[in-house]
């Protein structure tokens, strides 16, 4: 793993190098949209289907019956109802689709996570992490290779530490999620603006100032020739970066920067969810008054019958 880490790390380093210098280096996380499918419920609920199973798991209940659509949305209910109480509120289903809209993430540290938990244990420990990640380094961390993997431990280990909730130093799998994905989490996002104001910050005074905020972005040629959209950005980081128009960004005016306060989408289609399927007007969901609505929730060869009836016939 540390070889690989290395190749990977050797393989940026000539991406970086070898890009134009006109190449902008966008570092914000926007939040997605829920489904590339217009959400407009008189036509069908296509939007809807994606945006609670997660696009790939909603073409799957395509291929039910409505009884067998209706037996899984069932279960599914059960797991969103997290305080097992029988009621479904917003914040639940919200959680539940941030979760489904994240359902590739999960699945990709699934597939990692064999290589981490050493002991077959159902937790990574930090010494685990370590051994499989740096192993290789660790009896020479000082070594001058051309890249410093005791500034990138000591990094990792303070990203693990937030991510390890209890303070454990074991991380579950959701934990360990939130270690090797922390844009996707509201706890870690600190972390996010500190690795990238660490990164941006060349003279260590803890700001980003104007030069090294273009810096990171552009590389400029050998005739000093400024693109158009670099001048942009001077403006942007002028006018709108820095609020305080003391020069540089701190740490508030950099998390603005890369993690903007968009739209929550999963909120906004959770009371969407609620308002259409909330019978009794109680502002919270049962799971007869889910099921009733089902076909706002998943499709169902009911639902989408003509593509149901493509897939039969390519097969």
């Amino acid at each position: 793993m540390g070889l690989t880490k290395l190749i990977l790390y050797l393989t940026m380093c000539s991406v970086y190098a070898l890009s134009k210098p006109t190449e902008k280096k966008d570092r914000t996380f926007h939040e997605k949209e829920l489904s590339d499918k217009v959400h407009d419920d008189s036509e069908n609920f296509e939007y809807d289907h994606d945006a609670f199973l997660g696009a790939e798991e909603a073409k799957t209940f395509d291929q039910l019956t409505p009884e067998e659509s209706k037996e899984r949305l069932g279960m599914i209910v059960d797991k969103i109802d997290e305080n097992k109480d029988g009621f479904v509120t917003e914040a639940e289903l919200k959680a539940w689709i941030k979760r489904a809209q994240k359902r590739y993430i999960f699945e990709n540290v699934g597939r990692q996570w064999p290589d981490f938990d050493s002991n077959q244990d159902g937790l990574v420990s930090w010494e685990e992490y370590r051994n499989v990640t740096y192993g290789y380094y660790l009896d020479d961390v000082d070594a001058d290779d051309g890249y410093n993997y005791k500034q990138m431990m000591i990094r990792d280990e303070r990203r693990f530490k937030k991510a390890d909730q209890n303070g454990d130093l074991f991380a579950t799998k959701e934990e360990f999620t939130a270690f090797l994905h922390p844009e996707e989490y509201d706890h870690m996002k600190d972390i996010v603006v500190l690795e990238t104001m660490e990164d941006i910050d060349k003279n260590g005074d803890g700001f980003i100032d104007l030069e090294e905020y273009i810096g990171d972005m552009y590389t400029a040629d050998s005739d000093g020739h400024e693109p158009e959209w670099v001048k942009t950005e001077r403006e942007q980081f002028t006018e709108f970066r820095d609020r305080n128009k003391d020069g540089k960004m701190d740490k508030d005016e950099t998390k603005d920067w890369i993690l903007p306060a968009d739209y929550d989408h999963a909120e906004a289609e959770a009371r969407h969810l609620v308002y259409e399927s909330d019978e009794n007007k109680d502002g919270k969901l049962t799971k007869e008054e889910i099921v009733k609505k089902y076909d706002l929730f998943v499709g169902s060869q009911a639902t989408d019958f003509g593509e149901a009836l493509v897939r039969h016939d390519e097969f």
